[in-house]
């Protein structure tokens, strides 16, 4: 499932609108950098359109491949402390960048949104470890195998996801 939805699902009308004012589109080219590991990263990414790598260093195995709607950069951002994989692009590739201090600002000035926020990361990291822990991958995306709360709404997540990613492809 595309992670983004469970932040789609979480968010209203409202925290929707802050996401897309908020950030912007960032072009990565195949072959660099997007997250370095143990470097601070500045923002917060969800990736439009390409292929990500994740890769563990020394020797940068790759750990995970991202694709378009996924979440980037959330464990740095809710644990505060520097990201603990390298994310490459693995071909031309285009996320929505929401920049770190305009979140953390957001966050602690909106109780809603933050609300919101952090229930749908939680949400999210939940589901990560599950599927870390379930390594031949047999675990259905059904609406009956995600958090009620999601199930509630991924109908609409789905429906603002396909927006911004059209929206923002549009204009790439």
């Amino acid at each position: 499932m595309k992670k983004a939805l469970y932040i789609m699902a979480a968010f209203s009308d409202r925290d929707f609108d802050w996401l897309m004012t908020a950030g912007r589109k960032k072009s990565v080219l195949a072959g660099s950098t997007l997250i370095r590991e143990g470097e601070p990263t500045d923002a917060l990414y969800i990736v439009l359109e390409g292929a990500l790598s994740v890769s563990l260093e020394p020797g940068g195995k790759e750990i995970a491949k991202l694709g378009s709607g996924e979440v980037v950069g959330e464990m740095s951002f809710v644990d505060s402390r520097n990201p603990s994989a390298t994310v490459k692009s693995a071909v031309d590739s285009l996320v929505w960048a929401i920049p770190r201090s305009q979140l953390a600002a957001k966050l602690s000035q909106d109780r809603d949104f933050a609300s919101h926020f952090y229930h749908a990361i939680a949400v999210f990291l939940s589901d990560r470890l599950r599927d870390t822990m379930n390594p031949q991958g047999d675990r259905e995306d059904s609406p009956e195998d995600m958090s009620p709360q999601v199930a509630k709404n991924i109908e609409l997540a789905e429906a603002r996801l396909g927006w911004l990613l059209s929206r923002l492809k549009q204009t790439f």
